[in-house]
């Protein structure tokens, strides 16, 4: 890729980038399609004012930091499902009105959520792999990337991720790439209409070579 990347960080097949509110009507095809892959552990939105909410506070709110995983030959996919990017408003510097940023399609997502900083300097990760991307090991990558920005330039310290137990997919990826099993959590998180127990898997910077 020549001139400025406009991924965060890259690998063979992978780069991160943050969201935009121009990815919505990719963001959400994929999500409507990979609806079977995701219920019952995650619901990403499949709407257009979902996804606005969504992703203006990954956006906008400094506690979190959303990452979008884009395969790097996977071409720009600027139409979906009949949607044009720039069907969605708003936009930040360096984004036209309501337009995708260009890149290769969205294999998945990395949500990095609850970043508290001064002693902790810790951050609670949440990802989903859609459809199209999944068994292919986007997302191992994407992770892979995704954790060795937070320990670099976010300089963040810790990370941790909470996952049902019965998600064996997301524990596995979680041990793949380096977390360690720590804790039990009962009725841990509100998810689809119950308290749902979690298993608290985490990561430090010591533990990774960025």
């Amino acid at each position: 890729m020549s001139g400025t990347s406009l991924y965060l960080a890259e690998g063979p097949r992978v780069g991160v980038r943050p969201f935009t509110r121009g990815d919505g009507p990719e963001f959400t095809a994929r999500a409507r399609e990979s609806k079977a892959l995701h219920q019952p552990w995650l619901f990403p939105p499949r709407t257009p004012t979902a996804y606005a909410s969504y992703a203006g506070r990954l956006i906008d709110d400094p506690t979190k930091a959303g990452f979008l995983v884009c395969e790097k030959d996977g071409g720009a996919d600027a139409e979906v499902s009949g949607e044009k990017a720039g069907e969605v408003s708003g936009g930040k510097a360096g984004e036209r009105d309501g337009e995708k940023s260009d890149g290769g399609r969205i294999a998945g997502f990395i949500n990095i959520n609850n970043i508290v900083g001064g002693a902790f300097l810790c951050g609670a990760l949440g990802y989903g792999a859609f459809a199209h991307a999944a068994g292919r090991g986007l997302l191992r990558e994407g992770l892979d990337l995704v954790v060795r920005y937070a320990f670099g330039p976010l300089g963040l310290h810790r990370l941790e991720i909470n996952v049902q137990p019965g998600n064996a997919a997301s524990i596995a990826l979680a041990r793949r790439c380096g977390f360690r099993l720590e804790g039990f959590s009962p009725a841990f998180l509100f998810i689809d209409g119950a308290w749902r127990d979690h298993e608290r898997w985490a990561v430090t910077a010591d533990m990774i070579r960025t």
